[in-house]
Protein backbone atom coordinates (compact mmCIF):
# COMPACT_ATOMS: atom_id res chain seq x y z
CA UNK A 1 0.00 0.00 0.00
CA UNK A 2 1.33 3.44 -0.94
CA UNK A 3 2.12 5.87 1.85
CA UNK A 4 -0.38 8.71 2.13
CA UNK A 5 1.28 12.14 2.08
CA UNK A 6 1.41 13.88 5.45
CA UNK A 7 -0.84 16.82 6.22
CA UNK A 8 -0.74 19.40 9.02
CA UNK A 9 2.29 20.45 11.03
CA UNK A 10 5.41 18.29 11.15
CA UNK A 11 8.75 18.01 12.93
CA UNK A 12 11.72 19.27 10.89
CA UNK A 13 13.45 15.87 10.98
CA UNK A 14 10.87 14.60 8.50
CA UNK A 15 12.75 16.59 5.84
CA UNK A 16 15.44 14.38 4.33
CA UNK A 17 18.44 15.00 2.11
CA UNK A 18 20.09 12.60 -0.32
CA UNK A 19 23.23 12.87 -2.46
CA UNK A 20 24.49 10.98 -5.50
CA UNK A 21 27.63 8.99 -4.80
CA UNK A 22 30.59 9.09 -7.18
CA UNK A 23 29.74 7.35 -10.44
CA UNK A 24 25.98 7.80 -9.98
CA UNK A 25 23.66 10.60 -11.04
CA UNK A 26 20.79 9.45 -8.79
CA UNK A 27 20.76 10.96 -5.30
CA UNK A 28 19.83 7.96 -3.16
CA UNK A 29 22.44 8.15 -0.39
CA UNK A 30 21.51 9.79 2.91
CA UNK A 31 23.90 11.93 4.96
CA UNK A 32 24.28 10.65 8.53
CA UNK A 33 23.80 12.83 11.58
CA UNK A 34 22.30 15.95 10.03
CA UNK A 35 20.86 17.91 12.91
CA UNK A 36 19.84 21.35 11.67
CA UNK A 37 19.24 23.15 8.38
CA UNK A 38 18.05 26.48 7.07
CA UNK A 39 16.98 27.54 3.61
CA UNK A 40 17.39 30.94 2.00
CA UNK A 41 15.97 32.13 -1.30
CA UNK A 42 17.77 34.83 -3.23
CA UNK A 43 15.29 36.52 -5.53
CA UNK A 44 16.24 38.95 -8.28
CA UNK A 45 13.57 41.60 -8.69
CA UNK A 46 13.71 44.28 -11.38
CA UNK A 47 11.97 47.56 -10.58
CA UNK A 48 10.91 50.48 -12.75
CA UNK A 49 8.75 53.57 -12.54
CA UNK A 50 6.46 53.95 -15.55
CA UNK A 51 4.65 57.21 -16.13
CA UNK A 52 1.25 55.49 -16.27
CA UNK A 53 1.75 54.10 -12.73
CA UNK A 54 1.75 57.69 -11.37
CA UNK A 55 4.85 57.19 -9.22
CA UNK A 56 4.08 53.65 -8.09
CA UNK A 57 6.79 51.05 -8.74
CA UNK A 58 6.30 48.13 -11.08
CA UNK A 59 8.22 44.93 -10.32
CA UNK A 60 9.03 41.61 -11.95
CA UNK A 61 10.78 38.58 -10.42
CA UNK A 62 13.56 37.77 -12.88
CA UNK A 63 15.97 35.46 -11.03
CA UNK A 64 16.10 32.91 -8.21
CA UNK A 65 18.55 30.78 -6.32
CA UNK A 66 18.36 28.58 -3.24
CA UNK A 67 20.95 27.92 -0.55
CA UNK A 68 20.50 25.15 2.03
CA UNK A 69 22.80 25.46 5.06
CA UNK A 70 23.24 22.19 6.99
CA UNK A 71 24.78 21.45 10.37
CA UNK A 72 25.72 17.82 10.94
CA UNK A 73 28.19 15.70 12.89
CA UNK A 74 31.20 14.28 11.03
CA UNK A 75 30.53 10.57 10.71
CA UNK A 76 33.49 8.60 9.37
CA UNK A 77 32.48 5.65 7.21
CA UNK A 78 29.03 6.94 6.26
CA UNK A 79 28.92 7.22 2.45
CA UNK A 80 26.93 10.49 2.31
CA UNK A 81 28.80 12.13 5.16
CA UNK A 82 32.18 11.10 3.69
CA UNK A 83 31.16 12.40 0.25
CA UNK A 84 30.28 15.85 1.61
CA UNK A 85 33.38 16.03 3.84
CA UNK A 86 35.60 15.08 0.88
CA UNK A 87 34.42 18.14 -1.04
CA UNK A 88 36.20 20.41 1.44
CA UNK A 89 39.48 19.95 -0.45
CA UNK A 90 38.10 20.22 -3.96
CA UNK A 91 37.48 23.14 -6.28
CA UNK A 92 35.63 24.01 -9.47
CA UNK A 93 33.32 21.42 -11.01
CA UNK A 94 34.57 18.83 -8.54
CA UNK A 95 32.35 20.54 -5.91
CA UNK A 96 29.14 19.81 -7.85
CA UNK A 97 26.82 16.96 -6.87
CA UNK A 98 23.23 15.96 -7.45
CA UNK A 99 21.31 16.71 -4.26
CA UNK A 100 17.69 15.89 -3.41
CA UNK A 101 15.51 17.46 -0.72
CA UNK A 102 12.56 15.27 0.27
CA UNK A 103 9.73 17.08 2.04
CA UNK A 104 7.48 15.48 4.68
CA UNK A 105 4.53 15.45 2.24
CA UNK A 106 6.54 13.36 -0.25
CA UNK A 107 7.33 16.15 -2.72
CA UNK A 108 10.97 16.61 -3.76
CA UNK A 109 13.37 19.16 -5.17
CA UNK A 110 16.30 17.86 -7.20
CA UNK A 111 19.29 20.18 -7.48
CA UNK A 112 21.33 18.93 -10.44
CA UNK A 113 25.02 19.89 -10.22
CA UNK A 114 24.47 21.75 -6.95
CA UNK A 115 27.56 23.53 -5.66
CA UNK A 116 28.59 22.32 -2.19
CA UNK A 117 30.68 24.56 0.05
CA UNK A 118 31.98 22.80 3.18
CA UNK A 119 32.34 25.39 5.96
CA UNK A 120 33.33 23.19 8.96
CA UNK A 121 34.86 19.73 8.95
CA UNK A 122 35.97 17.93 12.10
CA UNK A 123 37.11 20.87 14.22
CA UNK A 124 36.02 21.94 17.69
CA UNK A 125 36.57 21.60 21.42
CA UNK A 126 38.34 18.52 22.75
CA UNK A 127 35.12 17.32 24.41
CA UNK A 128 32.82 18.22 21.51
CA UNK A 129 31.60 16.02 18.68
CA UNK A 130 33.27 16.94 15.39
CA UNK A 131 31.01 19.01 13.11
CA UNK A 132 30.34 18.77 9.41
CA UNK A 133 28.73 21.97 8.17
CA UNK A 134 28.05 22.81 4.54
CA UNK A 135 25.98 24.85 2.13
CA UNK A 136 24.24 23.40 -0.91
CA UNK A 137 23.67 26.08 -3.55
CA UNK A 138 21.41 25.68 -6.55
CA UNK A 139 23.20 25.74 -9.90
CA UNK A 140 20.53 26.42 -12.49
CA UNK A 141 16.84 25.64 -12.15
CA UNK A 142 16.03 22.76 -9.77
CA UNK A 143 13.35 20.18 -10.57
CA UNK A 144 10.35 20.21 -8.25
CA UNK A 145 8.20 17.06 -8.14
CA UNK A 146 4.90 17.29 -6.23
CA UNK A 147 3.82 14.53 -3.87
CA UNK A 148 1.87 11.72 -5.46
Amino acid sequence: MAKTPNTGVFPCYENQFKVAEAGSSTPDTTIANCEEFSVSFDNGVEEWNAFEQEGWKSRLMTAKSVTISVKAKRTLGDAGNDLIAGLAYKNGRDCEINFKWIFPDGSTVLFSNAVVSVTANGSGASTGVAPLEFEVMSNGKPTYTPAV
